[in-house]
């Protein structure tokens, strides 16, 4: 077994490492609000959510793994390029778990494209870059948690204005059951774009050993590609099951207090921004979508009921995410060199 091929599985194995953080990290985009509002235990939440986030690969076409795929021209006859991939994972990783260990919701998918970036830029430079495809993912830093909002402010309203003649409590038992549907929905979408970040980074890492056609495209019906995307779904279910408590209550509890014809309306508003971005094959932040819809619905009753400290904090780990993961994935990549010496 030589060296190249010993990375490569290496490089996977981080990859679905990154893939069970990134669900365990973003848990709590899908469940927050449907925890926050008792309709379902945290441990029966994070379950209902791992097994939509599983099912997602049967319903959406793998085209956001494509984009992420080609972020960095990358040169199959390189080896170098493997290591290009291992050291773009392993700076979003460590931004991951710091975040996670602050309690941050930041966008793992802005930290898996940044350290992605950022690796290919400290070996080759910016000409590396695709930056068509960065530029789309940077758009939608600030336009997901707009459309969130929007469509939050604008369900919520639909809402109120059809249940205004209805007695609270009736409202109150008909949302804690559609609950179920909405939190199914986001779950089934941050399955649906996020797990094919992480399959889109194996893709690239098999292009630069030459162990993949880059002009083939991942699909259901192939065994060569089939492989993929179950470990890559089956490794975010895995740690989406495993919860994140901590951004939970960020999410949920300290943006702003929550009712369940609230955590429905935010979580269909999600919802519908997710599945728009996948269609387009777009990775966005499922983070700042969710963060965006909660503050939307929340703007109906009473904007001094949102907690814009928390928001506050959580708007600064945004931005440096790209930036942050990008530079540590430039000093792993330049440590490898100085240990191995890959050039």
């Amino acid at each position: 077994m030589n060296e190249v091929t010993i990375i490569v599985i290496v490089t996977v194995a981080v990859a679905l490492i990154f893939d069970v953080i990134n669900g365990f990290h973003d848990a709590a985009n899908s469940i927050a609000t449907v925890v926050s509002t008792r309709v379902l235990s945290p441990r029966f939440a994070v379950l209902w959510a791992a097994f939509f986030n599983f099912v997602a690969m049967f319903v959406f076409a793998p085209k956001v793994a494509d984009s992420v795929s080609k972020i960095v021209v990358i040169n199959a006859s390189d080896p170098a390029f493997v290591y290009v991939v291992l050291s773009g994972l392993f700076g979003a990783i460590i931004w991951d778990l710091m975040t996670w260990f602050w309690g941050l919701p930041v966008s793992s998918s802005h930290a898996l494209i940044g350290g992605f970036a950022g690796a290919g830029i400290a070996y080759k430079g910016i000409d590396i870059i695709r930056w068509n495809i960065v530029g789309e993912t940077m758009a939608f830093i600030p336009l997901a948690p707009l459309i969130g909002v929007v469509l939050g402010f604008l369900i919520m309203v639909l809402v109120y204005w059809i249940f205004r003649k209805w007695k609270p409590a009736k409202v109150d038992q008909i949302f804690r059951k559609g609950q179920l549907i909405s939190a199914a929905l986001y779950s089934l979408g941050h399955g649906g774009n996020d797990a094919q970040k992480t399959m889109g980074i194996i893709v690239a890492l098999l292009v630069a050993a030459g162990l993949f056609d880059p002009s083939k495209q991942l699909s259901m019906t192939s065994w060569d590609t089939l492989w993929i995307i179950l470990s890559c779904q089956l490794a975010m279910s895995v740690g989406t099951a495993m919860g994140g408590w901590r951004i939970v209550k960020t999410m949920g509890m300290k943006l702003t207090k929550l009712k369940p014809v609230h955590g429905f309306c935010a979580e269909t508003a999600g919802a519908f921004t997710i599945f728009f971005a996948t269609h387009l094959g777009i990775p966005i932040s499922t983070t700042h979508t969710i963060a965006g819809s909660i503050v939307g619905v929340g703007a109906t009753t009473n904007l001094a009921g949102i907690k814009w400290d928390t928001a506050s904090r959580i708007v600064i780990a945004w931005v440096v995410t790209i930036p942050f993961s990008a530079l540590t994935a430039a000093i792993c990549f330049h440590l490898a060199y100085l240990v191995h010496g890959i050039f």
